[in-house]
């Protein structure tokens, strides 16, 4: 029986390494299947409803994408529609879209409402972002990786930039799968002291190394992925003339890249704010895989949705 049927998927920290690995193989075959134009309907008859709280292009258009190509349907709901936690308490909105639908998606800013609506409803629950954490991305990020490289174990992936929810959570991916991960970022903004915690617990079981620098130029030598985000991200706009300052220079630029390796892989999960924390001499050149990962969100969620769901007919 599939371990992760009818699970909520809140965290990477929820999964097991081998269950990983499960979402992978049949990301590569719902993949495959998708650029052969094979139909692959694992999912006719299921619906996914996606709530939003904060408006996104990729995670909507990938979720609503790929439930259409699995044969089912997802259900976009806005805040001002459904009004949760205002109109009606979470909890019984989560009971709710249990009696209608297969699954539910949110979108959201507090990490704890997002527990509070799994704990209610009696189908699974996944984390499409939080200000905590954005498991959904990270996922495709290491599916990105995996294709590429054959094996996550040993790879170093250095971060320069915020350390937001993306950064979380792949505090969690590296410490189940054996990556060297290092976030480079100024005072003040690495991951908090909770998930560092847990994260190097979890990774001594997988012999992961977990880092925090304040020294970008150092921490992407021998990189074999450089990683960032943008530095003022939805819901920190007041703060901007003062992250601006104190990013300056984590800039991933062609400077910086000189000091990793010279096949280094450049990943972003977008959007980006190109002159700010990239170039666009990097972004769009040829190390970069972001539009690569980008797509995989769309092959990555489908095998998750899937796993969790549940092939028709089990």
């Amino acid at each position: 029986m599939d371990t992760l049927r009818g699970k909520d998927f809140l965290s990477l920290s929820d999964l097991t390494r081998e269950e990983i690995e499960e979402i992978f193989y049949l990301a590569r075959e719902l993949k495959a299947k998708q650029k052969r134009r094979e139909l692959h309907p694992y999912l006719t008859g299921k619906t996914l409803a996606m709530i939003f709280h904060k408006p996104s292009a990729r995670t909507r258009i990938s979720f609503e994408t790929g439930m259409y190509q699995l044969g089912g349907k997802a259900i976009n709901l806005m805040d001002r529609e459904i009004q949760m936690g205002r109109r009606e308490s979470v909890e019984d909105i989560g009971r709710l879209l249990s009696r209608y639908n297969d699954a539910i998606m949110i979108r959201t800013f507090d990490h704890h409402l997002v527990e509070r609506l799994a704990q209610a409803a009696a189908i699974p629950v996944i984390n499409g972002l939080t200000d905590k954490e954005h498991p959904c991305q990270v996922l495709a990020d290491m599916f990105t990786l995996w294709e590429r490289k054959k094996s996550l174990a040993g790879l170093k992936v250095v971060f320069v930039g915020d350390g937001n929810n993306v950064a979380h959570s792949w505090f969690y991916g590296a410490a189940l799968t054996g990556i060297h991960f290092v976030l480079a970022c100024p005072p003040g903004y690495a991951v908090s002291p909770e998930t560092v915690g847990k994260a190097t617990k979890m990774a001594s079981y997988s012999g992961g190394q977990l880092e925090i620098t304040q020294s970008p130029l150092e921490a992407v030598r021998e990189a074999d992925v450089i990683y960032t985000d943008a530095w003022v991200s939805m819901g920190q706009e007041k703060e901007k003339e003062v992250r601006l300052q104190a990013f300056k220079d984590y800039q991933v630029n062609s400077a910086m890249l000189g000091k990793a390796k010279k096949d280094v892989l450049i990943m972003h999960c977008l959007p980006a704010h190109r002159g700010e924390e990239i170039t666009d001499e990097v972004i769009d050149g040829p190390y970069s895989i972001v539009f690569e990962e980008a797509e995989n969100r769309l092959h990555v969620q489908k095998a998750l949705l899937v796993k969790l769901i549940g092939f028709n007919g089990e």
